[in-house]
């Protein structure tokens, strides 16, 4: 089970981009990898398909590992491992293990 969902702010802790944050924009979940926007951005060069597309070199964001993520809290504002806690309808809920509050 990932602890990374879609829509997540997230801080890169090791690589190249260490220390930006992003927010997820698509999970690769068979091979662990994420794709978050503005980090681990590489040069593709890409032809015009529409008559108001550009073409040329573009910077597109690649996949990167979720080893090398954490979801940044958005009470303490600080990158923070995930737990669970069971509510009281039966329903399960990510917190933040430092502030306990839900992510």
């Amino acid at each position: 089970m990932l602890k990374i969902n879609k829509n997540d702010t997230v801080a890169v802790i090791s690589g190249k981009d260490r220390g930006k944050k992003g927010k997820v924009l698509r999970i690769l979940s068979k091979s662990n990898r994420v794709i978050v926007e503005g980090v681990n951005l590489v040069k593709k060069h890409q032809r015009k398909k529409q008559q108001d597309q550009q073409a040329g070199v573009v910077e597109v964001p690649a996949a990167i590992h979720l080893s090398n993520l954490m979801v940044v809290c958005k009470n303490c504002n600080k990158n923070a491992r995930v737990g669970y806690k069971i509510l009281t309808d039966g329903s399960k809920s990510r917190i933040c293990r430092k502030c306990k509050e839900p992510l």
